[in-house]
């Protein structure tokens, strides 16, 4: 069979290395496979050559960076190919050029258009194991700009050769023996994970994971690659990364096709909105309690923190939810439903037995365990919006493409269709509309996008992944410390102004991670608004701030706050949805230990809170801790892998 193995920057930092490398790959290559070999620079070589640069310009081009850079992987191709055939193993060693790797222009963040296997194929066709350096590329057209990928560009080229050469195994060697749960460094009780969907590996990569690339995953999700990640250090099976079902997809803009590829609507929904004018530890913890032990089926949440520290938490409820138990069933009549409002302090209500049903079921057993002085104290409102709908585009390096979310966004806006809840993630961007408007709203993302059909989900619908197994609902956390929260107060609560924002972002080419946007509208001179907040990386976050405030004035909006000290705490699984229990312990990780949670947002495999960033560790150990059972040990393993054996949980 054809393997693909990727050997880092560490595993080829040595000659000592190098040599334990061409051992390894001459023992693949007996058992009687075909090696395709990528490698980085050696050790530490990338960085010692951008310190060179800096010594000698303040201000280096692009295009030589790339020259510079480059270089790198060259020397590791030859060492390991000398290597290899000192063993008595014929070995070439080829550039990204040589071996038909073929980019965009964008010097230092290329992306792969294609690749021309032809010249690979005839050194593979002779035994030869082909060493190629990784990261790199050559320009399309006529120019032949040697191009480089950016920095873990490696994973990108050994994924996208095993997508053109329709490999049987990608493997990625590494310094650590596979996907942990969390990062062991900062939680001594991380378990590695057999076997991990590209979907979750996408998510945990997109939020802060740096053993793979995302962009990678993206390739091998895109096209069926599959995926191991093992030590360089031992012969342990690592950690397999589970395709979906590949369909036939052409390699012509292998990273360059197109970034929407579905359409997904969901009615039957209830919107839920519950507003407090003080903001208290565990309220998010006890409401999700709640929710958990009534087993309501909950499709988004999310939570925004507005002027004087008040927070609002909304969240979409499955209509099936309301018809399981008697509890549930129970019709609330409307006098019962007006005195339950009262007691609460709520001055708005709403409409209809479902939406009367979720107030019964959250006054009756949530409030009444609140204290007195709140229930009096008329601080809390709620709102319930029935006929609600989500529309969501589906692909798959969504947060990468910042154009993307704004073009979602002006095309709503377009149609005249209002925008009530965001949710982003890597791959998808689900906005919650009024019902009224979604086969507008359909059709409309359909054109856009050049999307055939949509997809109307019911309540089974899953993605289909080649493996026996159902997916665990939670597969890890992750730590981001490196983003900064954009608030922008008093936004102007009508059709286009979502997208007014993040186009102006995606003109500077910043990509933008959670978006929230708050539920209680506040009146100005008559005019509802409301706040809306995104994160983005801190390096990013100044340009931000000033993108918007050149825009501040066109359309009227209020203050633009920038806050650098927080954290992002993320709980990654593919079985999460309609499991509201995990929610509610993740929660309740926090509440724990007297975190205070700043912003929610929720998807179908992740769920994030922002914390004060001197918290952010201290969140992590107590999700991990909270959230995470025993790794489940999957059946399946690659061929001529060992059957992992079943981890065990320390925490």
């Amino acid at each position: 069979m054809l393997i693909i193995q990727k050997y880092g920057g560490t595993s080829v930092g040595s000659v000592e290395r190098i040599k334990a490398v061409a051992q390894r790959v001459k023992q693949t290559v007996q058992n009687n496979n075909t090696v395709v070999v990528v490698v980085s620079a050696m050790g530490k070589t990338t960085d010692d050559l951008l310190s060179l640069s800096k010594a000698v310009s303040t201000n280096p081009s692009a295009r030589e960076m790339d020259m510079l850079l480059s270089t790198g992987e060259q020397v590791s191709i030859a060492l390991l190919s000398m290597a290899l055939q000192e063993l008595g193993q014929p070995a070439i060693s080829l550039t990204g050029a040589q071996v038909g790797i073929i980019t965009d222009a964008e010097h230092g963040r290329a992306r792969i258009l294609e690749i021309q296997p032809k010249r690979i194929q005839h050194y593979l066709n002779q035994g030869t194991v082909v060493v190629v350096a990784g990261f790199q590329g050559m320009s399309s057209g006529d120019n032949f700009e040697i191009t480089t990928l950016g920095r873990g560009g490696s994973d990108i080229s050994a994924v996208a050769l095993g997508a053109a050469l329709k490999a049987n195994l990608c493997e990625i060697y590494t310094d650590v023996p596979g996907i942990f749960t969390t990062d062991p460094r900062i939680v001594p009780e991380a378990q590695l994970i057999p076997e991990i969907t590209c979907d979750e590996m996408l998510e945990l990569a997109s939020l802060g994971a740096k053993v793979l690339h995302p962009r990678a995953v993206e390739i091998a999700r895109n096209y069926g690659v599959p995926l191991v990640v093992r030590s360089s250090w031992n012969n342990a099976p690592g950690t397999r990364i589970i395709s979906p079902i590949a369909k036939p997809r052409s390699l012509k803009g292998l990273e360059i096709n197109k970034a929407v590829y579905g359409v997904e609507l969901e009615t039957n929904q209830v919107k839920v909105a519950r507003w407090q004018g003080r903001d208290r530890l565990g309220v998010a913890a006890g409401l999700f309690g709640e929710i958990a032990r009534e087993n309501l089926d909950v499709n988004l949440i999310i939570q925004s923190i507005q002027e004087d520290d008040a927070k609002d938490i909304a969240l979409t409820v499955v209509n099936r939810g309301f018809e399981q138990g008697e509890t549930l069933g129970a019709a609330v009549s409307e006098t019962k439903l007006k005195r339950l409002l009262a007691e609460v302090g709520n001055r708005e209500q709403g409409t209809g037995n479902s939406g009367q049903e979720l107030i019964q079921t959250l006054s009756e057993k949530y409030f009444s365990k609140m204290s007195q002085e709140l229930i009096t104290s008329a601080e809390v409102e709620m709102m319930v919006e029935q006929n609600m709908a989500t529309v969501a585009i589906t692909g798959t390096g969504m947060i990468g493409r910042p154009g993307v979310a704004a073009k979602m966004f002006s095309t709503l806006a377009e149609a005249g269709v209002n925008i009530e809840m965001i949710s982003t993630s890597e791959l998808k961007i689900t906005c919650v509309i009024n019902a009224e408007v979604c086969d507008r709203a359909v059709a409309a993302l359909c054109q856009a996008f050049e999307i055939d059909r949509s997809v109307v989900l019911g309540p089974d619908s899953i993605q289909e992944f080649s493996t026996d197994s159902s997916p665990s609902p939670v597969c890890g956390a992750v730590l981001d410390l490196n983003q900064a929260c954009i608030t922008i107060r008093h936004v102007r609560d009508q059709p286009g102004m979502a997208a007014k924002l993040f186009g102006q972002l995606a003109q500077e080419n910043i990509s933008v991670d959670m978006i929230i946007q708050s539920q209680r509208c506040q009146r100005l001179n008559g005019i509802p608004t409301c706040d809306i907040a995104f994160t983005v990386a801190q390096a990013d976050a100044e340009a931000a701030s000033m993108a918007l405030k050149a825009l501040a004035l066109s359309i009227a909006c209020g203050e633009i706050i920038v806050d650098t000290d927080i954290a992002k705490v993320s709980l990654v699984g593919g079985g999460m949805v309609a499991q509201p229990l995990v929610v509610a312990q993740f929660f309740e990780a926090l509440a724990q230990q007297q975190i205070t949670i700043q912003m929610i947002t929720s998807s179908d495999t992740k769920i994030s809170c922002v914390v004060a960033q001197e918290e952010g560790v201290k969140a992590l150990n107590a999700v991990h801790k909270g959230s995470i059972p025993v790794v489940k040990n999957y059946a399946q393993t690659p061929k001529g892998l060992a059957t992992p054996a079943k981890p065990t949980y320390a925490g």
